[in-house]
């Protein structure tokens, strides 16, 4: 199957000049190296495709190897045009110094060396991009794969997504849930977290950002003070090492904090956190219960429901570049704001089939948003809302 960022990639490398590095980045098991290998099948152009997975981090010369690998195919090839692929780059130490000096000297030389760079540590790459390579690239995130993506490939149920998530490659395992949760949690959380986390940012308490993974999880769709979370968590420091430890998890595409709305953005930073997985099997693969077991009790199920909707709404609103909040003033609460284009859209999650609606006409006579939607039985239906895109709300 094929992504829709796919289509968007292949447009640049085919029919664009060489103008812009392309930076794909994205959490772990999303399919971006099959996105490009399905780009290198696909293009009758020369390509060169490496991995620094293996690469000694302070391995200088490596990126200027590959390089000239990719210029030499470049002179031979009868377009005289390559695109060279460079996996997981972030590993390599000063990757951007390396990376601005090839591409600048092609520009120089006029060599039409079309340049893909892949990595999972978001916060890495855009250090490196901003540090040296302003001017020169344009970045493409690539998301957990969405409830119509995991229907299309393997045919699931709403169900079974809200539960399993968008990993296509732990869905397999889905009939042995017990062989599904070790799978998650060691080769996909564990792995997250010691490779795109540990390995790459000085991380002083490292065991603390894990259980703070742990226990932000299993709160995904509540709203908990940071000081509330320092009397859970052993060895915890301060509140500010808990928010910079957040942000890396959201960085690697594992667990965000969204802040309350606010038009002054002051009063969004000094708000209490609201957990969110971004990906629902991250959740579910952390609880002793089962699946079955979950469903046959509404108010469990339930967060699993707004968390899916949660995960569908800050994977898309990354891929858009709106930005996601909640919002509560005393009694009154909404789940979700989303900005974007000008806009703002307040969303209100209810599985239970009665719903109240009083934070959503609190919300609505405070801010005056351009909508305000009920997602569940009395509203968007939430197997209809999980195939919206949100670009067309914001329209």
């Amino acid at each position: 199957m094929k992504r829709q960022q796919l289509k968007v990639l292949s447009q640049r490398i085919e029919n664009e000049p060489r103008r812009f590095i392309q930076v794909l980045y994205g959490p772990r098991q999303v399919g971006k190296t099959i996105m490009v290998q399905q780009l290198i099948e696909s293009t009758k152009k020369a390509s060169h495709y490496a991995v620094a997975d293996a690469i000694s981090m302070d391995q200088g010369t490596w990126i200027a190897q590959q390089w000239e690998s990719a210029r030499i195919k470049c002179q031979a090839s009868d377009k005289k045009e390559v695109v060279l692929i460079i996996d997981e780059v972030q590993k390599i130490h000063n990757w951007s110094e390396q990376v601005k000096l090839q591409w600048d000297q092609d520009s120089a030389n006029k060599l039409n060396v079309k340049v893909i760079l892949l990595g999972s540590s978001r916060l890495l790459l855009q250090q490196g991009l901003t540090e040296s390579l302003t001017g020169r690239f344009e970045t493409m995130y690539i998301p957990h794969w969405s409830y119509a993506e995991m229907k299309a490939l393997m045919g699931i149920s709403l169900e079974q997504y809200i539960w399993f998530g968008g990993y296509p490659g732990a869905a397999s395992l889905m009939e042995d849930e017990v062989r599904w949760k070790a799978y998650m949690q060691t080769s996909i959380i564990e792995t997250s977290i010691s490779r795109d986390i540990l390995m790459l940012t000085r991380v002083d308490k490292p065991a603390l950002i894990k259980r703070l993974f742990e226990t932000g999880s299993s709160y995904s769709g509540q709203i908990v003070s940071l000081n509330k979370m320092l009397g859970q968590l052993h060895d915890a420091g301060n509140t500010t090492t808990l928010a910079h430890y957040l942000e890396l998890l959201d960085q690697a595409g594992l667990l965000s904090g969204l802040q309350k709305y606010s038009p002054t953005v002051i009063r969004q930073r000094a708000s209490s956190p609201k957990f969110q997985v971004h990906n629902t099997g991250l959740m579910s693969a952390l609880v002793p219960e089962q699946f079955d077991e979950v469903m046959k009790s509404p108010n469990r199920w339930g967060r699993w429901v707004e968390s899916a909707v949660g995960s569908h709404l800050i994977n898309q609103c990354r891929v858009k570049n709106f930005q996601l909040h909640y919002w509560r003033h005393q009694n009154d609460e909404i789940d979700f704001v989303i900005q974007g284009n000008g806009k703002v859209i307040g969303l209100e999650v209810k599985s239970a089939a009665s719903a109240e609606t009083s934070g959503m006409d609190a919300f609505k006579k405070q801010f005056k948003p351009d909508k305000v939607l009920l997602i569940g039985k009395s509203g968007i239906g939430v197997e209809e809302f999980l195939g919206i895109d949100m670009g067309d709300l914001l329209i």
